[in-house]
């Protein structure tokens, strides 16, 4: 998987392909509500897609929660693309677009199953495992 590519979103295509994504991972494999899923944030958002030879396999969405803090979040990658480092590139081209903006703070809140993914990238974690939308988190923050 070397031909992965990894953008901003900025097309009526892209949106719909996020969409479709996050309707796959979070609402038919992890059963989360779509309204919470699809809160009404997106539109004030950054969202990145990743593609693999065209077709697209990723997402994740950054927040921007202040002038010194950036939220990321909504990471999902399709079954059938995961083990091979997506979501880890995923929140890397994250992450330099939040430095880019000279924002130094950021804040997840992983799923515990994937907290180990974001330790390998330099989030630490804060405080005790809680549930969110029935399924177990932990927050997380870097400093970038």
């Amino acid at each position: 998987m070397t031909n992965i590519i990894i953008k901003q979103a900025n097309s009526p295509q892209e949106f719909e392909a996020i969409r479709q994504i996050r309707e796959i991972v979070f609402q038919k494999e992890q059963g989360v509500d779509a309204k919470l899923d699809f809160d009404g944030k997106d539109e004030t958002s950054d969202r990145l897609i990743a593609s693999l030879n065209e077709t697209f396999i990723g997402t994740v969405r950054i927040r921007y929660l202040g002038t010194n803090l950036a939220k990321i979040e909504r990471l999902a990658v399709l079954e059938t693309a995961r083990g091979y480092g997506i979501g880890k590139k995923l929140m890397l081209h994250a992450l330099d677009i939040i430095k880019s903006k000279n924002i130094p703070e950021v804040v997840i809140h992983a799923q515990e199953y994937i907290k180990n993914l974001h330790e390998q990238i330099g989030f630490q974690i804060e405080g005790d495992v809680f549930e969110e939308a029935g399924i177990r988190h932990v927050k997380m923050r870097k400093f970038i």
